[in-house]
């Protein structure tokens, strides 16, 4: 049934109007039946009290004073008043009163209760309904007194007539009150629909135009806007390792068909031709090594990894990645150190974090002068964030570029020259992502410090 609702500004303010009435109904019945309840009891107890005035009067100074007082009465009411008194016999022979005689509907059954009574009787040809009060005095008398119903009737009309204009004056502000929402929403959905066609016809730098204030249509603006700035930072993305990748092959896969192509035509001897082969297998090792870190990456993009996440000592991992690169370190004539503030628990995927680390190190070494010091520190911060830091003495990165080099395939100017394709310090990123974490480039005074920055999550 709920699938079958459809949301829009009209059964908005359709919906407004409804709900505006229900309340009105809930709040119109309890005053209405306080209304009727109220009425009732004080028509009860002016015919009681009326009631009891006459019959005082009967016991203290008899028929004769009752038929007089209640000739003055009634002769002194206004035109069309609903009072109705009646004082007979004991034969139900009219006496005194403004009624004719003894109303023929309960003729042949006088009512004895004390309380009042609402019976319909005829009044000059007319039907009529009344609320009666009949009382048996003292000498076989009958005293009636009655109110008719309808004494209320203008009032209880006035009340009518209120509710039913407060019903059309809800009525006239919902449909109102539902056209200017219609025509603030359409306005407003108008807008984003022009935007989205730009950004279906390609311009995806066109952002959702966004409203002022506290709102759940600019929560959603907002919202949207993230998500086309992620969608346009992966189509850059995109295009830009599309134009990479195809610069990067060119250059292994035009020195492989040169070199083949001078082994086709000049024929050299066995050992020479063997060379260019091994060169040839070097290019093509090149070739597979990008693929394989696009893989990589691929993979660690998808989350497919996640699925394996158990717990993991980081630190013992930074500490295996050190001692494993430490003989090269020396072999360079570099300086590479590790220091630790105990173990380091976070639930991840340790061949992830050891590649992470292991080309941290590798860029340090690749760029760190002769005799210079790399250190990898593994420690928890104030926070309960877990930290990796890689730093070293060498050229570090210029701050206009420290954003650039964690793109796909981008190459300072530092690293002309140096072997690689611009891919490691983003499958760092993109495992840092994984995780949670974030990596930071920084200033080491001289040199670069790169870090690894994990939020304390809860251990598998």
């Amino acid at each position: 049934m709920l699938n079958s609702l459809r949301f829009s500004a009209r059964s908005a303010a359709l919906g407004f109007v409804a709900v505006s009435l229900v309340v009105l109904a809930f709040f119109a019945s309890p005053l209405w039946y306080a209304w009727r309840e109220t009425v009732e009891e004080d028509r009860a107890r002016l015919l009681q009290a009326d009631t009891q005035r006459l019959e005082n009067l009967f016991n203290m100074q008899g028929v004769a004073a009752l038929t007089s007082a209640i000739n003055v009465q009634v002769g002194t009411q206004a035109a069309g008043a609903e009072d109705l008194i009646l004082l007979t016999d004991a034969s139900l022979r009219r006496l005194a009163g403004n009624l004719p005689a003894w109303p023929h509907e309960i003729a042949d059954r006088v009512p004895d209760a004390h309380g009042p009574q609402a019976v319909s009787i005829d009044i000059g040809g007319n039907s009529t309904r009344v609320v009666l009060v009949h009382t048996r005095l003292p000498g076989g008398y009958h005293l009636l007194v009655a109110n008719d119903v309808a004494r209320y009737r203008n009032l209880e009309k006035l009340f009518l007539y209120g509710l039913i204009c407060a019903t059309g004056i809800i009525l006239a502000l919902g449909v109102a009150g539902g056209l200017l929402v219609r025509r603030a929403l359409l306005a407003k959905v108008g807008d984003i629909n022009q935007a989205a066609s730009a950004i279906m016809q390609g311009n995806f730098s066109h952002r959702l135009p966004a409203y002022g204030g506290e709102n759940e249509l600019n929560t959603l603006v907002e919202t949207e806007n993230r998500m086309l700035d992620q969608i346009e930072q992966l189509i850059g993305g995109v295009r830009n390792v599309s134009n990479s990748i195809a610069h990067d092959l060119r250059t292994p896969l035009a020195e492989l068909r040169s070199r083949l192509e001078e082994l086709a035509l000049t024929r050299p001897d066995p050992e020479q031709t063997f060379n260019e082969i091994d060169g040839a297998i070097s290019d093509v090792d090149r070739v597979i090594d990008i693929f394989n870190a696009l893989l990589r990456l691929a993979e660690i993009d998808s989350g497919a990894r996640r699925s394996g996440f158990v717990e993991v000592d980081i630190a013992n991992v930074a500490s295996e990645v050190a001692e494993f690169y430490q003989p090269l370190a020396e072999l360079q004539g570099r300086t590479l150190s590790f220091a630790a503030s105990g173990p380091l628990l976070l639930a991840g995927d340790a061949l992830l974090l050891a590649q992470a680390i292991a080309n941290l190190v590798e860029n340090a070494l690749k760029y760190a002068p002769e005799n210079g010091k790399i250190s990898v520190e593994a420690s928890r911060a104030a926070d309960g964030a877990i930290r990796i830091a890689v730093s070293d003495d060498g050229p570090g990165i210029p701050d206009a570029e420290k954003a650039k080099v964690l793109e796909r395939f981008y190459r300072g100017d530092t690293s002309r020259g140096t072997p690689g394709v611009g891919l490691g310090l983003s499958l760092v990123a993109a495992v840092a992502k994984l995780q949670g974490g974030v990596l930071t480039l920084s200033d080491n005074h001289p040199g670069l410090r790169v870090m690894l920055v994990f939020p304390s999550p809860p251990v598998c």
